[in-house]
């Protein structure tokens, strides 16, 4: 150590070797993106594959859960807007789930995908989840905040986004 700087980890990075701490940084966000990418995955398709959930009325129905969530929504607005179609909407929350949760677990347009997930969330909260009592009993604030780095970082690392930046900067395409 020199001068309170650790010339040895510079070393490393100046010659591209990287230490445990380097490698941990570069790829920090994966265990999020592979989680939120395949829970959304799930999501959806527990959703599309779920006789009751896909009805306007009855026991685990889109349309009572959605009934039941009205009066103590956050936004009740939108779950009256949902409730004009509640199984189009139900189908358009399954798609969009899964069109997130492919998206992401690819790093295919991750931060739109990113973005999706996030209002996806923040629509789940302000309604379903925003009853919780104390707030922190309610997951979709969670997974809201979840996805604010994944908007903001991408998916810069083994990722169909980092194989078409490669390949454009290869090409010489910017």
């Amino acid at each position: 150590m020199t001068h309170g700087i650790r010339t040895d980890t510079h070393m490393n990075r100046l010659n591209g070797l990287r230490g445990w701490r380097d490698t941990a940084t570069h790829y920090a966000l994966l265990p999020l993106r592979v989680f939120l990418g395949v829970t959304l995955i799930y999501a959806g398709l527990d959703k599309l594959t779920d006789s009751a959930f896909m009805k306007s009325s009855g026991a685990g129905s889109i349309g009572d859960t959605m009934r039941a969530a009205r009066d103590s929504a956050g936004i009740p607005a939108l779950v009256d807007l949902a409730l004009k179609s509640p199984v189009g909407f139900g189908y358009a929350i399954a798609f969009g789930e899964l069109a997130v949760g492919i998206g992401t677990l690819l790093g295919l347009l991750a931060r739109l995908a990113a973005l999706g997930g996030a209002l996806i969330s923040f629509s789940f909260w302000m309604t379903v989840s925003w009853s919780s009592t104390p707030y922190y009993y309610g997951n979709d604030l969670a997974y809201f905040m979840a996805w604010i780095p994944l908007i903001l970082a991408g998916a810069p690392y083994l990722s169909l986004d980092a194989a078409w930046r490669a390949r454009r900067r290869q090409g010489g395409y910017r």
